[in-house]
C-alpha cells in the first residue's frame, strides 16, 4: 500500500515549549487513523505540524508526489467548529469554495468545473438549498456540512478531521461517520477524537498522542492497551448498567 505521508522522528511545540518528541508515523493510502489522547497530550500541535502551520523543532514530514498540487498539498482539513468567526460575512457557497484558494491564482475566479463540484457536494449533504446563507445563520450540523464540503472540494488524498462531533446534532454525527466510511474507499482519513466509543466502529487504527505517539495496528483497544501507551481516555462501557470508566493519567 502506498505511503502518502512520512513523519520521521519528529519533534516540534511552540516557542521554547516542546509539545511532542520523536513521533514517528506512516500514513498509507485508504488509512483510517483515529487520534486519541489527553487534552494538552499534543493532538491539536500534530495536526498543525502536518498541515505546515509550525515549523518542527526537528525531524521531517514527508509527501508522496501524488500529494503534492503546485505548492500545497492535497489534504482536507476540518476544523472544530468553534474555531469558525460566524460573524464572518461569508455565505455557504462561498465557505466551499474557499477550499479550492491554494490552486488560484492573482483574479480569484472559480472555473465552472470548480462551482460545479462546490454545487454537487452542498447538494449531496444536504446544504444546497441554504448555500446562499450567511454562514452565522446556520445551526452546527449544517455548519460542520458546509465545512466538510470545502475539505473535499479539492479532491484531496487525505481528509484530517479535529473533533468533528463539537457542537453538532445527533442526526448529523451518525451521517458524518457512514460517510466518512464512504470516503475511506477514495482517500485516507485522520481523525481526531475523544468518542472512542463511537469511532472504534470506524476506524482502523490508532495513534494515541501524549507528549510522544504509540501507534496501534487494529481497531480493537483494551483498557490494558490504553495503560500501556500511558493514553488517559475515557472508556465508556455499555451493560445492562452503563457507565463510565476513567483512567488516571500516569506520571
Amino acid at each position: 500500500m502506498d505511503t502518502l505521508v512520512q513523519i520521521r522522528n519528529l519533534s516540534v511545540g511552540y516557542g521554547q515549549s516542546l509539545i511532542l518528541q520523536n513521533v514517528n508515523l506512516s500514513i498509507r493510502q485508504f488509512d483510517f487513523i483515529g487520534v486519541i489522547g489527553p487534552n494538552g497530550g499534543g493532538k491539536t500541535t500534530l495536526l498543525k505540524a502536518l498541515l505546515g502551520l509550525l515549523i518542527p523543532f526537528s525531524g521531517e514530514i514527508s509527501f508522496d508526489e501524488s500529494m503534492t498540487e503546485g505548492n500545497s498539498h492535497r489534504i482536507g482539513y476540518l476544523p472544530q467548529i468553534n474555531n469558525i468567526d460566524r460573524k464572518f460575512p461569508v455565505t455557504v457557497f462561498d465557505v466551499v469554495r474557499s477550499g479550492l484558494m491554494s490552486r488560484k491564482r492573482l483574479t480569484g475566479r472559480y472555473s465552472k468545473e470548480e462551482n460545479d463540484r462546490a454545487n454537487e457536494l452542498m447538494t449531496e449533504m444536504g446544504i444546497y438549498n441554504i448555500s446562499s446563507k450567511a454562514i452565522g445563520e446556520l445551526s452546527g450540523g449544517q455548519i460542520q456540512r458546509a465545512l466538510l464540503c470545502r475539505a473535499l472540494v479539492n479532491n484531496p488524498k487525505l481528509l484530517v478531521l479535529d473533533e468533528p462531533n463539537t457542537y453538532v446534532d445527533n442526526r448529523f454525527e451518525r451521517e458524518l461517520y457512514e460517510k466518512l466510511k464512504i470516503l475511506n474507499e477514495k482517500l485516507a482519513i485522520l481523525l481526531v477524537s475523544h468518542d472512542l466509543g463511537t469511532i472504534s466502529t470506524y476506524v482502523k487504527s490508532y495513534a494515541c498522542v501524549n507528549g510522544s505517539l504509540h501507534y496501534h495496528d487494529g481497531n480493537k483497544v483494551t483498557p490494558e492497551l490504553l495503560l500501556s501507551y500511558e493514553c488517559p481516555i475515557q472508556i465508556i462501557s455499555h451493560g445492562e448498567i452503563p457507565h463510565t470508566v476513567l483512567y488516571n493519567h500516569k506520571s
